[in-house]
């Protein structure tokens, strides 16, 4: 274990994508999606041995924190650290590194997701200790996922020179980083073969990464100076709640990773990494029957049925299908989506939708 090494899970997210059985009140990441714990449950449990649980830390929106805390008790409820709102991920960043670089100014961060999937926990762990070294030398370290198709909804680092050899991990400069580039410029970069998916982990030095705030995000910057100047204080509560709603929504990608000089990834091929963004991405994680369904829940008869999903929320619920081709099915007691698979994206649509029309109740 290293001393001065912390994990900053981020956990405020919606998930709105896996509506409507992922809501504001119980997020993706709360979910046990085909297995017994929660994502956020296993994303914590793939820390141990690395971690102590007095060094994880867990970013999240007000909301969320208590079932959070209910599903990870071990984790000190201090080690929760607030927003009053979503303001994107530079913030969640710079809050994080704000708060440890006040505990240890020697802090080296490893930022992670609560709800993505990573099959191979020993590459993961292996991948934890060479980025804490390579950070070390004040890189900002992200790690590196072979694409399977095109990507929209990710960003791309390109591999360039070679930086070393860390736990047996060859480690590389990136000559380029591009995040979510349009349909043209992925099919570009997916038939290259010299790109790899942005896996929205890093890993840096609290110092580093503060400094690079403060060139690249400067009203972020001042405000995280404020939090920081009043973190212990009696007024520490009133600040985050002055400053927060006044901080700009921006993405740590787009704030910062693109124009970044001194960036090092570490290609990550063998991770079984899926970021579950989608009911169509269950399809990579979950195992279908002969006939390329997923079922989950109560009982299902099919007939005819090929490449569709059902999940229903009452194990007592039974859905019959006859003649159903690549649909998504989703009965949550009070909402039914029955959706193309093709179309499963445009999911986080009728969410804007709802919420645009008040109707809260069912986001």
């Amino acid at each position: 274990m290293y001393e001065n090494f912390y994990a900053v899970i981020m956990a405020g997210g919606g998930g709105t994508r896996l509506w409507p059985l992922s809501r504001k009140s119980r997020p993706k990441q709360m979910l046990a999606i085909g297995q017994e714990r929660s994502l956020f449950q296993v994303a914590v449990d793939r820390l141990q041995g690395v971690f102590t649980p007095d060094r994880i830390y867990v970013v999240t929106v007000e909301e969320q924190a208590e079932g959070l805390k209910e599903q990870c008790p071990e984790i000190p409820a201090e080690n929760f650290l607030l927003e009053t709102m979503p303001r994107g991920t530079a913030s969640v960043v710079g809050y994080a590194a704000t708060v440890l670089s006040k505990r240890d100014p020697d802090a080296v961060m490893a930022v992670l997701t609560a709800d993505h999937i990573i099959g191979n926990f020993k590459l993961f762990q292996q991948i934890l200790t060479s980025a804490y070294q390579v950070a070390g030398e004040d890189y900002l370290v992200t790690l590196g996922v072979t694409p399977t198709y095109p990507a929209t909804g990710y960003g791309y680092t390109r591999r360039g020179d070679l930086v070393g050899k860390y736990q047996e991990m060859d480690v590389f400069k990136v000559q380029e980083f591009t995040e979510k580039p349009a349909l043209p410029e992925a099919e570009r970069m997916f038939t290259s073969g010299e790109y790899a998916w942005n896996s929205g982990m890093f890993f840096w030095r609290t110092g580093i990464i503060l400094n690079e705030i403060s060139i690249q995000m400067k009203d972020l910057s001042s405000r995280l100076k404020e939090i920081g100047a009043a973190w212990g204080t009696p007024e520490q509560e009133n600040v985050i709640r002055r400053v927060w709603p006044e901080i700009k929504p921006e993405t740590i990608d787009f704030g910062i990773m693109e124009n970044a000089s001194k960036v090092a990834v570490i290609p990550a091929a063998s991770l079984e990494w899926n970021d579950v963004g989608s009911w169509e991405a269950l399809f990579d994680v979950l195992p279908t029957d002969e006939d390329g369904n997923i079922s989950r829940g109560g009982e299902h008869i099919s007939r005819d049925t090929s490449g569709t999903l059902i999940f229903t929320s009452d194990n007592s619920r039974t859905v019959v299908t006859i003649g159903a081709q690549n649909l998504i099915i989703v009965d949550t007691g009070d909402i039914l989506l029955v959706c193309d698979r093709d179309r499963a994206q445009e999911v986080r649509q009728i969410v804007r939708q709802l919420d645009n029309e008040g109707r809260s109740e069912l986001i």
